[in-house]
Protein backbone atom coordinates (compact mmCIF):
# COMPACT_ATOMS: atom_id res chain seq x y z
CA UNK A 1 0.00 0.00 0.00
CA UNK A 2 1.37 3.43 -0.93
CA UNK A 3 2.41 5.72 1.90
CA UNK A 4 -0.01 8.54 2.70
CA UNK A 5 1.37 11.92 1.64
CA UNK A 6 2.38 14.35 4.37
CA UNK A 7 0.85 17.79 4.75
CA UNK A 8 3.82 19.45 3.01
CA UNK A 9 4.37 16.75 0.38
CA UNK A 10 5.80 18.31 -2.81
CA UNK A 11 7.28 21.31 -0.99
CA UNK A 12 11.04 21.85 -1.27
CA UNK A 13 13.00 23.46 1.56
CA UNK A 14 16.58 24.69 1.16
CA UNK A 15 18.25 24.52 4.56
CA UNK A 16 21.28 26.82 4.90
CA UNK A 17 21.24 26.70 8.69
CA UNK A 18 23.41 25.13 11.36
CA UNK A 19 23.43 24.44 15.12
CA UNK A 20 19.89 24.13 16.58
CA UNK A 21 17.14 26.69 15.88
CA UNK A 22 17.34 26.47 12.08
CA UNK A 23 17.92 22.69 11.82
CA UNK A 24 15.02 22.08 14.24
CA UNK A 25 12.74 24.27 12.10
CA UNK A 26 13.66 22.52 8.85
CA UNK A 27 13.39 19.07 10.49
CA UNK A 28 9.84 19.91 11.54
CA UNK A 29 9.02 20.90 7.95
CA UNK A 30 10.60 17.64 6.80
CA UNK A 31 8.58 15.65 9.32
CA UNK A 32 5.46 17.20 7.78
CA UNK A 33 6.43 15.85 4.38
CA UNK A 34 8.61 18.56 2.83
CA UNK A 35 11.74 17.60 0.90
CA UNK A 36 14.67 19.23 2.70
CA UNK A 37 18.10 19.80 1.16
CA UNK A 38 20.66 20.64 3.83
CA UNK A 39 23.65 22.59 2.49
CA UNK A 40 26.80 22.18 4.58
CA UNK A 41 30.38 23.52 4.37
CA UNK A 42 32.79 21.25 2.53
CA UNK A 43 34.90 19.13 4.87
CA UNK A 44 33.42 20.25 8.20
CA UNK A 45 29.66 20.35 7.82
CA UNK A 46 27.23 21.64 10.44
CA UNK A 47 29.14 22.62 13.60
CA UNK A 48 27.11 20.18 15.68
CA UNK A 49 28.60 17.20 13.79
CA UNK A 50 31.55 17.69 16.13
CA UNK A 51 29.60 18.38 19.32
CA UNK A 52 30.16 15.34 21.49
CA UNK A 53 30.54 12.89 23.03
CA UNK A 54 28.32 11.00 22.74
CA UNK A 55 28.90 9.79 19.18
CA UNK A 56 27.50 6.81 17.31
CA UNK A 57 29.17 5.52 14.15
CA UNK A 58 31.17 8.75 14.01
CA UNK A 59 27.99 10.89 14.14
CA UNK A 60 27.27 13.15 17.13
CA UNK A 61 24.05 12.56 19.05
CA UNK A 62 23.44 16.33 18.96
CA UNK A 63 23.44 16.42 15.14
CA UNK A 64 21.40 13.23 14.87
CA UNK A 65 18.69 14.73 17.07
CA UNK A 66 17.66 17.57 14.73
CA UNK A 67 18.55 16.53 11.18
CA UNK A 68 16.39 13.60 10.10
CA UNK A 69 14.28 13.77 6.91
CA UNK A 70 17.01 15.72 5.09
CA UNK A 71 19.49 15.16 2.28
CA UNK A 72 23.00 16.59 2.74
CA UNK A 73 24.90 18.46 0.05
CA UNK A 74 28.34 19.96 0.71
CA UNK A 75 29.03 23.26 -1.03
CA UNK A 76 31.55 26.10 -0.82
CA UNK A 77 29.27 29.13 -0.77
CA UNK A 78 32.09 31.68 -0.62
CA UNK A 79 33.13 31.16 -4.27
CA UNK A 80 31.37 31.95 -7.53
CA UNK A 81 31.06 28.29 -8.58
CA UNK A 82 29.29 27.41 -5.35
CA UNK A 83 27.08 30.49 -5.56
CA UNK A 84 26.01 29.51 -9.08
CA UNK A 85 24.87 26.13 -7.72
CA UNK A 86 23.12 27.89 -4.85
CA UNK A 87 21.26 30.07 -7.35
CA UNK A 88 20.01 26.95 -9.10
CA UNK A 89 18.87 25.40 -5.84
CA UNK A 90 17.06 28.58 -4.80
CA UNK A 91 15.27 28.65 -8.12
CA UNK A 92 13.79 25.19 -7.52
CA UNK A 93 12.85 25.73 -3.85
CA UNK A 94 9.71 26.93 -2.12
CA UNK A 95 11.36 27.85 1.18
CA UNK A 96 14.89 28.99 2.06
CA UNK A 97 15.90 29.01 5.72
CA UNK A 98 19.17 30.68 6.73
CA UNK A 99 20.85 31.84 9.92
CA UNK A 100 23.83 33.69 8.46
CA UNK A 101 25.17 36.93 9.84
CA UNK A 102 23.12 39.89 8.70
CA UNK A 103 23.83 40.77 5.06
CA UNK A 104 25.62 37.52 4.09
CA UNK A 105 23.16 36.45 1.37
CA UNK A 106 23.10 40.01 0.06
CA UNK A 107 26.92 40.01 -0.10
CA UNK A 108 26.75 36.91 -2.28
CA UNK A 109 24.26 38.60 -4.60
CA UNK A 110 21.04 37.06 -3.29
CA UNK A 111 19.33 40.17 -1.98
CA UNK A 112 15.66 41.07 -2.16
CA UNK A 113 16.00 42.36 -5.74
CA UNK A 114 17.56 39.13 -7.01
CA UNK A 115 15.00 37.01 -5.20
CA UNK A 116 12.08 39.07 -6.54
CA UNK A 117 13.36 38.65 -10.10
CA UNK A 118 14.49 35.02 -9.94
CA UNK A 119 12.41 33.37 -7.19
CA UNK A 120 9.30 35.51 -6.66
CA UNK A 121 7.37 32.73 -4.89
CA UNK A 122 10.18 31.84 -2.47
CA UNK A 123 9.63 32.15 1.27
CA UNK A 124 12.95 33.28 2.77
CA UNK A 125 13.17 32.81 6.52
CA UNK A 126 16.02 34.55 8.33
CA UNK A 127 16.86 33.35 11.84
CA UNK A 128 19.06 35.90 13.56
CA UNK A 129 20.37 36.67 17.01
CA UNK A 130 18.88 40.11 17.49
CA UNK A 131 16.74 40.82 14.41
CA UNK A 132 17.33 43.00 11.38
CA UNK A 133 17.00 46.35 13.18
CA UNK A 134 18.03 47.97 16.43
CA UNK A 135 21.41 48.70 18.06
CA UNK A 136 22.30 45.02 18.51
CA UNK A 137 21.23 43.89 15.03
CA UNK A 138 24.71 42.90 13.88
CA UNK A 139 25.68 41.00 17.02
CA UNK A 140 25.76 37.19 16.83
CA UNK A 141 23.18 35.44 18.99
CA UNK A 142 23.79 32.59 21.41
CA UNK A 143 21.09 30.80 23.39
CA UNK A 144 22.95 31.04 26.70
CA UNK A 145 23.56 34.78 26.32
CA UNK A 146 19.94 35.42 25.36
CA UNK A 147 18.70 33.46 28.38
CA UNK A 148 20.79 35.89 30.43
CA UNK A 149 19.91 39.13 28.64
CA UNK A 150 16.18 38.47 28.30
CA UNK A 151 15.53 38.01 32.01
CA UNK A 152 14.80 34.29 31.64
CA UNK A 153 17.77 33.34 33.84
CA UNK A 154 16.74 35.88 36.47
CA UNK A 155 13.53 33.91 37.12
CA UNK A 156 15.19 30.45 37.19
CA UNK A 157 16.82 29.04 40.31
CA UNK A 158 16.31 29.03 44.04
CA UNK A 159 15.10 32.28 45.68
CA UNK A 160 18.40 32.87 47.51
CA UNK A 161 20.58 31.21 44.86
CA UNK A 162 22.16 32.50 41.65
CA UNK A 163 20.30 32.83 38.34
CA UNK A 164 20.24 29.54 36.42
CA UNK A 165 19.91 28.62 32.77
CA UNK A 166 17.43 26.06 31.50
CA UNK A 167 18.67 22.49 31.01
CA UNK A 168 18.39 22.61 27.20
CA UNK A 169 18.94 25.48 24.74
CA UNK A 170 15.33 26.51 25.20
CA UNK A 171 15.57 29.85 23.35
CA UNK A 172 16.96 28.07 20.28
CA UNK A 173 14.23 25.44 20.51
CA UNK A 174 11.42 27.98 20.78
CA UNK A 175 12.94 30.11 18.00
CA UNK A 176 13.02 27.08 15.70
CA UNK A 177 9.39 26.32 16.47
CA UNK A 178 8.38 29.95 15.84
CA UNK A 179 10.32 29.92 12.57
CA UNK A 180 8.38 26.85 11.44
CA UNK A 181 5.04 28.48 12.34
CA UNK A 182 6.00 31.70 10.56
CA UNK A 183 7.01 29.83 7.41
CA UNK A 184 3.69 27.97 7.38
CA UNK A 185 1.85 31.31 7.71
CA UNK A 186 3.83 32.75 4.78
CA UNK A 187 3.05 29.69 2.67
CA UNK A 188 -0.64 30.14 3.41
CA UNK A 189 -0.38 33.82 2.41
CA UNK A 190 1.30 32.74 -0.85
CA UNK A 191 -1.83 30.79 -1.77
CA UNK A 192 -3.71 34.09 -1.64
CA UNK A 193 -1.15 36.51 -3.08
CA UNK A 194 0.88 34.30 -5.40
CA UNK A 195 4.05 35.83 -3.97
CA UNK A 196 6.68 34.77 -1.49
CA UNK A 197 8.02 37.02 1.22
CA UNK A 198 10.90 37.52 3.63
CA UNK A 199 10.08 36.45 7.19
CA UNK A 200 12.27 36.87 10.24
CA UNK A 201 12.56 35.45 13.72
CA UNK A 202 15.27 36.21 16.25
CA UNK A 203 16.54 34.70 19.46
CA UNK A 204 16.11 38.09 21.13
CA UNK A 205 12.44 38.51 20.26
CA UNK A 206 11.71 34.87 21.10
CA UNK A 207 13.38 35.07 24.51
CA UNK A 208 11.30 38.10 25.47
CA UNK A 209 8.11 36.42 24.22
CA UNK A 210 8.92 33.43 26.42
CA UNK A 211 8.49 35.60 29.52
CA UNK A 212 4.69 35.53 28.90
CA UNK A 213 2.87 36.05 32.23
CA UNK A 214 6.05 37.29 33.98
CA UNK A 215 6.41 40.01 31.36
CA UNK A 216 2.71 40.83 31.70
CA UNK A 217 3.10 41.26 35.47
CA UNK A 218 5.75 43.89 34.87
CA UNK A 219 4.06 45.65 31.96
CA UNK A 220 0.65 45.74 33.64
CA UNK A 221 1.56 46.19 37.30
CA UNK A 222 5.27 47.12 37.40
CA UNK A 223 6.07 43.88 39.26
CA UNK A 224 9.48 42.51 38.35
CA UNK A 225 10.07 38.77 38.12
CA UNK A 226 11.80 36.77 40.81
CA UNK A 227 13.10 33.27 41.48
CA UNK A 228 10.85 30.71 43.11
CA UNK A 229 12.86 27.53 42.64
CA UNK A 230 10.38 24.97 41.33
CA UNK A 231 7.49 27.10 42.55
CA UNK A 232 5.10 29.38 40.71
CA UNK A 233 5.00 33.15 41.28
CA UNK A 234 1.19 33.28 41.34
CA UNK A 235 -0.06 29.82 42.40
CA UNK A 236 0.46 27.83 45.65
CA UNK A 237 0.93 24.91 46.16
CA UNK A 238 2.58 24.46 42.79
CA UNK A 239 6.08 23.07 43.30
CA UNK A 240 8.09 19.96 44.17
CA UNK A 241 8.12 18.18 47.52
CA UNK A 242 10.23 15.37 48.96
CA UNK A 243 8.59 12.01 49.65
CA UNK A 244 10.07 9.00 51.39
CA UNK A 245 11.69 7.72 48.17
CA UNK A 246 11.87 10.62 45.71
CA UNK A 247 10.62 14.01 44.64
CA UNK A 248 7.01 14.71 43.68
CA UNK A 249 5.64 17.58 41.58
CA UNK A 250 2.26 18.90 42.71
CA UNK A 251 0.21 21.42 40.70
CA UNK A 252 -2.87 22.73 42.53
CA UNK A 253 -4.50 25.17 40.14
CA UNK A 254 -7.57 26.40 42.03
CA UNK A 255 -9.26 26.53 45.43
CA UNK A 256 -11.43 23.47 44.77
CA UNK A 257 -8.38 21.41 43.94
CA UNK A 258 -6.70 22.63 47.11
CA UNK A 259 -9.59 21.41 49.23
CA UNK A 260 -9.37 17.98 47.59
CA UNK A 261 -5.60 18.00 48.03
CA UNK A 262 -5.87 18.82 51.72
CA UNK A 263 -8.39 16.00 52.20
CA UNK A 264 -6.24 13.51 50.27
CA UNK A 265 -3.12 14.18 52.36
CA UNK A 266 -5.04 13.90 55.64
CA UNK A 267 -5.32 17.59 56.53
CA UNK A 268 -8.80 18.77 55.56
CA UNK A 269 -8.45 21.59 58.11
CA UNK A 270 -6.02 23.38 55.77
CA UNK A 271 -8.88 24.17 53.40
CA UNK A 272 -10.71 25.95 56.27
CA UNK A 273 -7.65 27.86 57.53
CA UNK A 274 -8.00 31.57 56.70
CA UNK A 275 -4.36 31.66 55.63
CA UNK A 276 -4.94 29.01 52.96
CA UNK A 277 -8.59 29.21 51.83
CA UNK A 278 -7.98 31.34 48.72
CA UNK A 279 -5.03 31.12 46.35
CA UNK A 280 -4.07 34.73 47.04
CA UNK A 281 -3.83 33.84 50.74
CA UNK A 282 -1.74 30.78 49.98
CA UNK A 283 0.66 32.88 47.90
CA UNK A 284 1.14 35.25 50.85
CA UNK A 285 1.75 32.31 53.21
CA UNK A 286 3.75 30.27 50.69
CA UNK A 287 6.64 29.31 52.99
CA UNK A 288 4.39 28.17 55.83
CA UNK A 289 2.15 26.03 53.62
CA UNK A 290 5.01 24.54 51.60
CA UNK A 291 6.70 23.56 54.86
CA UNK A 292 3.58 21.82 56.15
CA UNK A 293 3.11 19.95 52.87
CA UNK A 294 6.74 18.85 52.73
CA UNK A 295 6.55 17.49 56.28
CA UNK A 296 3.37 15.56 55.42
CA UNK A 297 4.55 14.05 52.13
CA UNK A 298 7.80 12.75 53.63
CA UNK A 299 5.71 10.19 55.53
CA UNK A 300 5.04 7.97 52.47
CA UNK A 301 6.49 6.95 49.11
CA UNK A 302 5.85 8.87 45.89
CA UNK A 303 3.72 6.18 44.21
CA UNK A 304 1.35 6.09 47.20
CA UNK A 305 0.83 9.86 47.04
CA UNK A 306 0.39 9.73 43.25
CA UNK A 307 -2.38 7.17 43.70
CA UNK A 308 -4.17 9.19 46.39
CA UNK A 309 -3.84 12.55 44.70
CA UNK A 310 -4.75 11.11 41.32
CA UNK A 311 -7.93 9.61 42.77
CA UNK A 312 -8.77 13.05 44.17
CA UNK A 313 -8.24 14.75 40.82
CA UNK A 314 -5.11 16.63 41.92
CA UNK A 315 -2.39 16.93 39.24
CA UNK A 316 0.90 15.41 40.36
CA UNK A 317 3.80 13.40 39.01
CA UNK A 318 7.11 11.81 39.92
CA UNK A 319 10.23 13.70 38.84
CA UNK A 320 11.70 11.31 36.32
CA UNK A 321 15.17 11.16 34.87
CA UNK A 322 15.44 11.58 31.10
CA UNK A 323 15.94 7.81 30.73
CA UNK A 324 12.84 7.06 32.81
CA UNK A 325 10.75 9.47 30.73
CA UNK A 326 11.91 8.05 27.41
CA UNK A 327 11.37 4.45 28.54
CA UNK A 328 7.90 5.14 29.97
CA UNK A 329 5.16 2.98 28.38
CA UNK A 330 3.16 6.10 27.55
CA UNK A 331 6.13 7.42 25.55
CA UNK A 332 6.00 4.26 23.45
CA UNK A 333 2.21 4.50 23.13
CA UNK A 334 2.53 8.04 21.79
CA UNK A 335 5.32 6.98 19.37
CA UNK A 336 7.62 9.56 20.89
CA UNK A 337 10.61 7.33 20.20
CA UNK A 338 11.10 6.31 16.55
CA UNK A 339 13.53 3.79 15.06
CA UNK A 340 15.27 4.31 11.72
CA UNK A 341 18.12 2.59 9.86
CA UNK A 342 21.23 4.79 9.53
CA UNK A 343 23.98 4.02 6.97
CA UNK A 344 26.83 4.37 9.48
CA UNK A 345 25.10 3.37 12.70
CA UNK A 346 22.52 0.74 11.86
CA UNK A 347 19.39 0.84 13.99
CA UNK A 348 19.06 4.32 15.45
CA UNK A 349 16.53 5.53 18.02
CA UNK A 350 15.37 9.14 17.71
CA UNK A 351 12.79 11.31 19.41
CA UNK A 352 9.39 10.96 17.81
CA UNK A 353 7.21 13.64 16.27
CA UNK A 354 5.21 15.68 18.81
CA UNK A 355 2.46 16.78 16.40
CA UNK A 356 -0.03 14.27 15.03
CA UNK A 357 -1.83 14.94 11.73
CA UNK A 358 -4.31 12.13 11.25
CA UNK A 359 -5.11 12.55 7.54
CA UNK A 360 -1.65 13.72 6.39
CA UNK A 361 0.62 12.08 8.96
CA UNK A 362 4.06 13.37 9.84
CA UNK A 363 6.67 10.63 9.38
CA UNK A 364 10.34 9.78 9.79
CA UNK A 365 11.28 8.81 6.23
CA UNK A 366 15.03 9.43 6.21
CA UNK A 367 17.73 9.03 8.85
CA UNK A 368 19.95 12.05 9.57
CA UNK A 369 22.39 12.20 6.63
CA UNK A 370 26.11 11.65 6.72
CA UNK A 371 28.11 14.67 5.56
CA UNK A 372 27.62 15.22 1.83
CA UNK A 373 25.83 11.90 1.46
CA UNK A 374 23.50 13.16 -1.28
CA UNK A 375 25.73 15.74 -3.00
CA UNK A 376 26.07 14.00 -6.34
CA UNK A 377 22.47 12.79 -6.31
CA UNK A 378 21.15 16.32 -5.82
CA UNK A 379 23.43 17.92 -8.41
CA UNK A 380 22.61 15.24 -10.97
CA UNK A 381 18.89 14.85 -10.39
CA UNK A 382 17.83 18.35 -9.35
CA UNK A 383 20.20 20.56 -11.34
CA UNK A 384 20.99 18.24 -14.27
CA UNK A 385 24.78 18.33 -13.86
CA UNK A 386 26.78 15.66 -15.68
CA UNK A 387 29.14 13.28 -13.93
CA UNK A 388 32.01 15.04 -15.67
CA UNK A 389 30.94 18.43 -14.30
CA UNK A 390 30.44 16.98 -10.82
CA UNK A 391 33.97 15.57 -10.99
CA UNK A 392 35.34 19.01 -11.95
CA UNK A 393 33.54 20.65 -9.00
CA UNK A 394 34.90 18.03 -6.62
CA UNK A 395 38.42 18.55 -7.93
CA UNK A 396 38.06 22.29 -7.30
CA UNK A 397 36.79 21.57 -3.76
CA UNK A 398 33.51 23.37 -4.55
CA UNK A 399 31.61 20.30 -3.30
Amino acid sequence: MAAVAGALDGLRVLDLTRILAGPLCTMMLGDMGAEVIKVEPVGSGDDTRGWGPPFAGGESAYFLGVNRNKRSLTLDLAGTEGQAILAGLIGTSDVLVENFKLGTLEKWGFGDGWLAANAPRLIRCSITGYGGSGPKARQPGYDFILQAESGLMSICGEPEGPPTKYGVAIVDVCTGMLACSTILAALEARHRTGRGQHVEVSLYDTSLAMLVNVAASYLVAGKDGGRFGNGHPSIVPYTTYPTRDGMLAVAVGNDGQFARFAEAVGHPEWARDGRFVKNRDRVVHRELLDGLIAETLRADVADAWIARLGAAGVPCGRINSVSQALEDPHTAARRMVETVEHPAIGTLRLLGIPFKLHDTPATVRRPPPTLGQHTEEILREELGLTDERIGELRALNVI
